[in-house]
């Protein structure tokens, strides 16, 4: 037994079989399809997105990155030992050791005058700082977590400012040392700066940096951010001592740990 085709009509009104189709109705129809499967993709993702970056889990991690300083030990902020992979200069692998950890402070004489009125529109609840030496306890690097009062707004402009006017790259707002007497630190203080890193992050209130020197106590002139002593050719005495890459790759891996801890958006790439 065989079916007739089901009737439809034309735009004539005149009887009309539906299976067959002419091809510009088909490739109407075709169009119509992708058309709706992109809007219904459209508006999932759309959602995904408001969830994953302002929705409750980010908000949930922002505020559970404010707390670290108190929830979590220092030992897991600041490890007593930090293996670098690839960290130094030409992939060299490094290790870091933790000679000295600063009792957590407000920020009142932690940094340089400029910088501080830099930081002052975020806040400050608490200032964490360790200081670290490399395996051959030649160079020494000061790690610091500022924890602000800021709202992810606040953390945000403070990031484009940071990025559009290049603050991370001025010799005038380096961040101060932590010199520990009885240390390979102990001698590491404002002048012997010779290379940095500043990191603002917008998924948690903190402000992460490090500055690193010469364990001697040598004095550098001039001192050279991080990212331009990494560049391939720098040929400044901080770059030739890969002291770019120390302040960097420290910097680096303890965001890592404290987003980790945090459970915040997925990190920068390093």
């Amino acid at each position: 037994m065989s079916f007739g085709e089901p009737e439809g009509y034309d735009e004539h009104a005149r009887p009309r079989p539906l299976g067959r189709r002419s091809r510009s109705q088909t490739v109407a129809a075709a169009a119509c399809l992708v058309l709706g499967a992109g809007l219904i993709t459209g508006a999932a993702t759309g959602g995904w997105l408001a969830d994953g970056f302002e929705g409750p889990a980010a908000r949930n991690g922002f505020t559970a990155a404010g707390a670290l300083w108190h929830n979590v030990p220092v030992d897991q902020l600041f490890p007593p030992a930090l293996q670098g992979k690839g960290a130094g200069p030409g992939n060299a692998d490094r290790t870091w050791t933790r000679i000295a950890v600063a009792p957590d402070s407000g920020c009142k004489g932690a940094f340089d005058p400029l910088l501080r009125k830099v930081l002052d529109p975020v806040g400050c609840a608490r200032l964490l700082r360790a200081t670290y030496t490399d395996a051959t306890q030649s160079h020494v690097t000061t790690v610091g977590l500022l924890f602000t009062e800021a709202d992810a707004a606040g953390m945000s402009a403070l990031a484009r400012r940071f990025d559009t006017e290049r603050l991370d790259r001025r010799t005038d707002l380096m961040p101060l040392p932590y010199a520990a007497k009885g240390t390979a630190a102990a001698g590491f203080g404002p002048g012997q700066r010779a290379s940095w890193a500043i990191s603002v992050l917008t998924d948690a209130p903190v402000v992460v940096y490090a500055v690193t020197g010469w364990a001697d106590g040598r004095t550098v002139d001039p001192p050279q951010p991080a990212g331009d002593a990494m560049e391939s050719g720098a040929g400044t005495g901080p770059a030739q001592a890969g002291l770019g890459h120390e302040a960097q790759g420290l910097a680096d891996r303890i965001e890592r740990g404290l987003r980790k801890k945090a459970g915040t958006a997925t990190e920068r790439p390093s």
